[in-house]
């Protein structure tokens, strides 16, 4: 299925996740080791302070063998500096010529992944995205409300900036490493935007973007992060870029 000279590169940002770090980290390995993909994990920590590093150091121990090198790296920061820095952030370390960006509270499946990686190569896409609002994609474990505010969300940016994409709020993307890079320095927001400014300057810079239906569920342990200062800088961001790209 996949082209053995590939290498992702995942970038997983945490903070309090020290009960999801261990069952991602399974699942990815479960997922991807078995296809015979080359692979590795860079969680980037935000100083949590739930022992979300002691947890990742163990895991260090347990899945970084002299058989498959460092398959999982730790590169914390000092606090809270928002999502697009962590990804910046994590860039840094990155080894495999593709770049995938998921969440750590198990709400993005790894068993996706194949899907996505078998997309990409069947066209050579630049970006594959996965979406809860196309084909069989759906959203599990939200209440009516927080539906409604994420559709709404996703429509007011289709409306406005007309993308083409069907989830832009969506944060389980697949980046070819040059196309997350260039398109990352471009981008300028910093909080519940980011994804969203992330997809719109990639289109306008020309890149070709597929989608893959996905079940999204929400957390299994912890409290989601999203709050209605979240939703007004969302807003803020969608008609700063109408004005900008």
């Amino acid at each position: 299925m996949a082209d053995k000279k590939n290498k992702y590169s995942i970038l997983l940002p945490t903070y309090n996740e020290r009960r999801n770090l261990p069952i991602i980290t399974w699942l990815l390995d479960r997922t991807l080791t078995p296809l015979g993909l080359d692979w590795e994990l860079i969680i980037i920590d935000d100083g949590s302070p739930d022992g979300t590093q002691t947890i990742a150091a163990q895991l260090i121990k347990t899945y970084n063998t002299r058989a498959v090198g460092e398959r999982i790296k730790l590169k914390p920061r000092a606090g809270k500096l928002g999502l697009g820095t962590a990804y910046v952030h994590g860039l840094q370390f990155v080894t495999g010529n593709f770049v995938v960006i998921m969440d750590a509270d198990f709400s993005h499946h790894p068993k996706f992944l194949p899907k996505m990686i078998s997309v990409q190569e069947e066209k050579d896409w630049d970006i594959v995205t996965g979406t809860r609002y196309a084909g069989d994609g759906g959203v599990f474990g939200w209440d009516l409300k927080r539906k409604m505010v994420s559709r709404g969300a996703n429509l007011v940016a289709d409306t406005v900036l007309r993308p083409g994409v069907s989830d832009l709020t969506g944060s389980f993307r697949l980046y070819k490493r040059e196309v997350l890079e260039d398109v990352i320095k471009a981008t300028e927001s910093k909080g519940y935007s980011f994804q969203m400014e992330m997809m719109v300057r990639a289109k306008a810079k020309g890149y070709r973007v597929a989608e893959v239906p996905i079940s999204f569920v929400d957390r299994v342990y912890g409290e989601s992060k999203l709050g209605g200062e979240e939703i007004v800088q969302y807003l803020q961001g969608v008609f700063g870029l109408w004005m900008k790209v």
